[in-house]
């Protein structure tokens, strides 16, 4: 009984390598995410660049645009981090200011 396991086989010589469409997607709506849609362009860099990892990953190294995918991953999270971060910071903010006027009000 043969237990070992195997590694994937390597792609044949003859077949071409392309890069995942899904992988440019993510890294192109990352952009847009930093830019002209910032909410919407990084949850679509996020769910392709998923997709577009788990696509290569069963391409048996005939997909290439892991690099792609992995920027467009961290374009995305990053800037739904700074979008969290900022609202929290607005309602500190707005909260504080609202909280100073109250006491400033039953001062005077």
């Amino acid at each position: 009984m043969n237990t070992s396991v195997s590694a994937p086989l390597p792609p044949p010589a003859n077949q071409i390598r392309r890069t995942s469409s899904m992988a440019v997607i993510s890294l192109v709506a990352g952009i847009l995410g930093w830019t002209l849609l910032p909410f919407v362009g990084s949850l679509v860099a996020i769910v392709t660049g998923h997709m577009a990892r788990g696509e290569i990953k069963r391409g048996n190294g005939l997909v290439d645009g892991d690099g792609l995918a992995v920027s467009g991953l961290v374009l995305g999270y990053a800037m739904v981090a700074v979008a969290i971060l900022s609202i929290i910071g607005v309602v500190l903010l707005f909260g504080g200011l609202a909280a100073f006027l109250a006491v400033a009000s039953n001062w005077g």
